[in-house]
């Protein structure tokens, strides 16, 4: 039984104005963790993180993996929402993951994570880590990323950091609109965590008003969720669950500089299962 992972962790957007921190110590830090438990694993880190690239690296992943295998899949940067084009979302917009080259337009959206992750084949158990959010209601003039090097940033770029102005969303009276009208919004993982053994932990829940924050511990920068998910992964014992893992992260967030609710997915026998066994 194979067990191979892909960490992903990009800061870096260029045109954007919208730079995180903590998502390459993120990468780092569950490639780390993956290793020691017995993964080989991969990393793509800011430029390396192309949209080309996390196709590549999916696909790799998915037509190597055996029944039996396991695959485990973290991604830390940011989410966005893109304009539907194969009109499958009732509310307009795919939701997507923002590679290096997003100010290029290229976004990786929800539909095509979903056709990827659909050649895998049967008995592959798969894992899912997503320290991101996906959330409809960030303004267009949402004030810009504070400066100050501890303040939390939201993992979510707006569409206007990255899409043409004459393809913005508009409203009645023909102006680009503040909020967009998306009455709920889902993680692209979630179409993908389809099959008995697969777990999905993210960030916070699905919805809008729901964020993955980038943070700051003892000067160092994480994503909130990354870091007390590592933090509690380390005080249980080899026998815990992916319920007691979810509990533990869970007595650290939401809290009152991270109100993000982390989420768990999966079947009650897999979520009963050891952690990366």
């Amino acid at each position: 039984m194979a067990k191979r992972a892909l960490c992903i962790g990009i800061n870096d957007y260029p045109g954007t104005q919208h730079d995180l921190r903590g998502c390459v110590n993120d990468a780092n830090d569950w490639a780390a963790t993956l290793s020691a438990r017995g993964f080989t694993v991969s990393k793509l880190l800011d430029s390396q993180a192309t949209k080309a690239a996390l196709v590549a690296g999916f696909n790799t992943l998915i037509t190597s993996a055996k029944s039996g295998d396991s695959i485990a899949i973290t991604f830390s940067g940011h989410g966005t929402l893109a304009p539907d084009t194969s009109g499958d979302e009732t509310d307009g917009y795919d939701e997507a993951l923002c590679p290096f080259d997003i100010h290029l337009g290229n976004v990786l959206l929800d539909d095509e994570i979903h056709q990827l992750f659909a050649k895998r084949p049967a008995g592959v158990r798969l894992l899912l880590i997503s320290d991101s959010c996906h959330s409809g209601t960030v303004t267009r003039n949402a004030p810009a990323d504070p400066d100050t090097a501890d303040a939390p940033r939201i993992r979510f770029l707006p569409l206007a950091s990255w899409l043409p102005a004459d393809q913005l969303p508009k409203g009645p009276s023909g102006r680009p609109l503040a909020r967009l009208p998306v009455n709920q919004v889902f993680t692209p993982w979630a179409g993908v965590v389809t099959a008995a053994g697969d777990v999905l932990m993210a960030g916070c829940e699905e919805g809008p008003d729901h964020y993955s924050y980038d943070a700051t511990f003892n000067n160092r920068s994480n994503g909130a969720f990354t870091h007390y998910a590592l933090k509690a992964l380390k005080t249980l014992p080899a026998t815990a669950t992916y319920r007691d893992w979810h509990a533990a992260i869970r007595r650290s967030l939401p809290s009152t500089n991270y109100p993000q609710k982390p989420q768990l997915v999966g079947t009650k026998s897999t979520l009963s299962s050891p952690i990366l066994a």
